[in-house]
């Protein structure tokens, strides 16, 4: 570990060199790159000079323990290293997160997916309740989300509903969210008391600008109606709506949300790239393609992530086994407690993975 975090300094003192350089600032291309590797670096190096100063301090401390002629010192001295070593044991902790390989998507906003799955309406209104969950989640961090497209039910539901979020660091935060959330609850309709299990899948796709994956004009079929609400009404009476197939996928995306046939269209053809950018990724990898099915699946009951058990007041993470019996908070987007326990079991398999 130390030899890399020797490296990374040098490399550090490299880039401090280099984004000086007058040649480096005229290729404005150039010094962005070089400047994020820089600033990628920072954290990790200003926590290595931190714990090569409490090592410094430690060997002080170890060598007055031993030699000081004074009891008092001594004494002083050892209490000190007890609580030095503690320190240098968290920023040892802290550097071999730091050491992990920073996903290049981490700071890219997301598109949100959330489709019902098992239990007709019911399943329809959970796909609500995620979306209303992560809209409080979104507003707790400054986050901007918007309703790119959306089939309601007449009860309150969401057959589908497709929403971006930008802000800093979504998809870090919201990545693994993808899959399918399990409701357990009596539904408002149940006249018996029973409770119902039903299912939502979720998928968080990172957005992609134009410039990082090419869509040809050739390749799609757009197709414009009159747009629908539920049980058929119209919800206006122009040609508003679009579809986008992109024929060589078979990837078809609706949008009618707008009135425009303008915004429509641009917002299909945002989620269209995010979904062809993600299936290049699946085949870039095939293990992540392979994670991804198995998260998303069909929508079936027996493919879970997460389970919101409201007779028990109970939320579950069954990736990480972890349940918080505050559920009531959770759907009020005080999910935190489960992205961060996400986060780090994912770095200390990073961790693990580099190590072998």
């Amino acid at each position: 570990m130390i030899d890399k975090l020797q490296r990374n300094r040098k490399r550090y003192e490299e880039l401090q060199a280099l984004v000086s350089d007058p040649d480096i600032i005229r290729d404005q291309k150039r010094y962005r790159e070089l400047r994020q590797e820089h600033a990628s670096l920072t954290e990790m190096v200003e926590e290595f000079e931190r714990y090569r100063a409490i090592e410094a301090e430690i060997a002080s401390n170890r060598e007055l323990a031993e030699s000081a002629e004074d009891r008092e010192l001594k004494e002083m001295a050892r209490e000190e290293l007890a609580s030095l070593e503690s320190r240098l044991s968290a920023s040892e902790e802290k550097l071999k997160v730091l050491l992990v390989p920073r996903d290049p998507l981490d700071d890219k906003n997301v598109i949100v997916e959330i489709r019902a799955g098992t239990g007709g309406d019911e399943a329809a209104l959970f796909a609500a309740d995620l979306f209303r969950m992560y809209s409080y989640y979104a507003d707790s961090l400054k986050w901007k989300i918007e309703i790119m497209s959306s089939s309601p039910t007449g009860i309150g539901g969401f057959k589908e509903i497709i929403s971006s979020i930008t802000g800093k660091g979504v998809y870090a935060h919201l990545r693994y969210e993808s899959g399918v959330h399990r409701v357990q609850r009596v539904p408002v309709t149940e006249a018996g008391g029973r409770i119902h299990t039903s299912t939502a899948s979720v998928a968080v796709l990172p957005e992609v600008e134009e410039t990082e994956i090419e869509i040809n004009q050739n390749d799609l079929r757009i197709d414009v109606m009159r747009a629908g609400g539920p049980g058929g009404q119209s919800v206006n009476t122009t040609d508003s709506a679009v579809r986008i197939t992109h024929i060589p996928s078979g990837i078809v995306v609706h949008c009618q949300d707008e009135k425009s046939q303008h915004k429509n269209k641009a917002k299909a053809l945002r989620i269209l790239r995010a979904r062809l950018y993600e299936a290049e990724e699946e085949r870039k990898h095939a293990e992540r393609a392979q994670a991804r099915k198995s998260q998303i699946g069909s929508g079936d009951r027996a493919e879970k992530i997460r389970t919101y058990n409201f007779p028990q007041n109970r939320a579950t993470d069954h990736r990480i086994n972890l349940t918080l019996y505050k559920l009531d908070a959770v759907m009020k987007g005080e999910i935190e407690e489960f992205i961060d326990a996400l986060r780090i079991h994912a770095q200390e398999t990073a961790l693990t993975s580099e190590s072998v």
